[in-house]
């Protein structure tokens, strides 16, 4: 692309908007200066603009998104066929084993839910279409970076904040590799409570017919119910079945 073709101050108010999160609801024009690396005058005139166009809500001191941002997120879940291609089937596969279901696509170094079929709530966290979780400590995520060049997702890993959610967490780079050469040697990941404790969970990519994986199909149960040795045998015969019917479909 040429530079005259790109649009600064569009890119900014990108950065301004994806500085919001579940952690950081309410920003302040300094907050996001410090989250964007904008100067602060810059930010406040993003701010101000979405707060005028109605994206986001201003009291005098905090911002924070309103309803509307939903747009922009639901023009993708609408136009893509994805979620409305898998979601008959993550409901199938989540009553056949009496837990919940997902499919994700990689964004960078995050994993974005688009479809979900919720058996239980197993994580603090109220995951649906649009959550976004680190590519690096999630089943789905280690499948999706497992099918990219090595360079490629040595590259977003040591790109990623990869911080320890729990003990259990793999942040090391080179353990991180490894883990890759074995989801990829055996076809799927799993994770034992290395993004939250006490939540398991197998995921398995998702190709179309022409073998590209496109997305990552997953399973999480509470470990409680089902320890990390216990996935493979218990849910994955039903996950290959669902990944081998979803192949014929996808594009």
């Amino acid at each position: 692309m040429r530079d005259t073709d790109f649009i600064g101050g569009f890119a900014k108010g990108l950065r301004v908007i994806e500085a919001f999160g579940e952690a950081k609801p309410r920003l302040t024009i300094t907050d996001i200066s410090k989250e964007t690396g904008l100067d602060r005058a810059t930010a406040r005139r993003c701010l101000l603009t979405l707060a005028e166009l109605g994206y986001a809500a201003y009291d005098g001191k905090f911002f924070e998104l309103t309803p509307k941002i939903l747009r922009l997120g639901h023009a993708y879940l609408s136009a893509t066929p994805l979620p409305r291609l898998v979601q008959p089937y993550l409901d199938q596969l989540s009553e056949k084993v009496g837990q919940s279901a997902s499919v994700s696509v990689l964004d960078g170094a995050k994993i974005v839910y688009v479809a979900r079929a919720a058996q239980k709530r197993v994580m603090s966290i109220n995951l649906m279409p649009g959550s976004r979780l680190p590519a690096y400590c999630a089943s789905m995520g280690r499948v999706l970076l497992a099918a990219l060049p090595a360079a490629e997702a040595r590259a977003i890993i040591e790109a990623s904040d990869r911080r320890a959610n729990t003990a259990f967490t793999k942040t090391d780079p080179n353990a991180l590799m490894d883990e890759f050469a074995r989801v990829r040697r055996q076809g799927y990941a799993v994770i034992d409570q290395e993004l939250e404790i006490g939540l398991c969970s197998i995921a398995v990519p998702l190709e179309n017919a022409r073998g590209r994986v496109v997305a990552a199909l997953n399973i999480g149960a509470p470990a409680a119910h089902a320890a990390a040795g216990e996935m493979v045998a218990r849910y994955l015969p039903a996950m290959r079945e669902e990944q081998a019917a979803l192949r014929q479909v996808l594009v």
